[in-house]
């Protein structure tokens, strides 16, 4: 009984979960009546697989997807860059005021992104970084969430393992390069997926930071299709599915790595 319940359960939120995503992508082959219909129309009669096409008819969808790779990708490989770098040096290296800084690190994270994202904007215009790459990337090229991930994953690492490369004469890039780095392995899977799936997604900086068409990523893109009386609902829709798919194709690749990052989160 008590696994029926649990199965029933989880079928429950699968349903939820999977339900609207199928929802979408049915949006996405409907005709611009169908998404205006009275009643929903669960499945187009006919699909317009032609909709994703006029997408880029419409707005510059090229230059949006770029963008948000460009976007996703370059702070994503920022986070694995220089997180790690910062956590180790927490972790392992002997410092004054090493605590305090910390701490004031991880205060950083108690302060709403919408208290810093004016003086962040008129930083941005007094360089003259507006509607450019520099914009959208240079704010977030490292976090305190990753650091302090980094950190529990790499203090736990044997100092006595460290101090035998030091006295094999590796130098301390050496010593973080070969015998760091490939121990986190998991760790900086979990970073780099949460990191691109976070920024994929972020909608409200770049429409703060960009005016031009452009300039724009993906979710602000989208915001084309919605006009003052009416929104082009099956564009949008199809707007999102391409949104979706490099997430979800990233999950199913590092499926193996997200699990095994999560699960020595959970033991940390």
């Amino acid at each position: 009984m008590r696994r029926a319940l649990t199965y029933a359960a989880l079928g429950l939120v699968c349903a939820i979960t999977v339900v609207p995503l199928l929802y979408m992508l049915s949006l996405s082959l409907q005709t611009e009546a169908e998404t205006l219909a009275a009643d929903p129309v669960l499945l187009p009669s006919d699909p317009q697989f032609g909709n994703y096409a006029t997408l880029f008819e419409r707005a510059p969808f090229g230059n949006f997807i770029v963008n948000s790779l460009v976007v996703a990708g370059g702070i994503t490989i920022a986070h694995l860059v220089f997180d790690p770098l910062v956590g180790y040096a927490f972790a392992k290296f002997r410092f004054p005021l090493r605590n305090t800084l910390f701490v004031l690190l991880l205060a950083t994270l108690m302060v709403p992104f919408f208290v810093r994202m004016i003086p962040l904007y008129v930083m941005m215009a007094n360089l003259g970084w507006l509607n450019s790459y520099q914009a959208l990337i240079t704010p977030f090229l490292m976090d305190a969430f990753g650091i302090f991930l980094m950190r529990q994953f790499i203090q736990p690492i044997p100092d006595d393992l460290i101090a035998a490369a030091r006295i094999d004469g590796a130098s301390e890039f050496r010593i973080y390069l070969r015998i760091i780095l490939p121990q986190v392995r998991p760790a900086l899977a979990v970073l780099g997926l949460f990191t691109f799936v976070f920024q994929w997604n972020e909608f409200l900086w770049p429409l703060v930071a960009t005016t031009t068409e452009n300039m724009r990523t993906i979710p602000v893109g989208l915001t084309l299709f919605n006009q003052e009386y009416f929104t082009l609902w099956h564009l949008t829709a199809a707007g999102s599915v391409i949104l979706f798919v490099p997430t979800a194709l990233l999950f199913l690749f590092s499926q193996r790595y997200l699990v095994r990052g999560i699960t020595l989160t959970g033991l940390k």
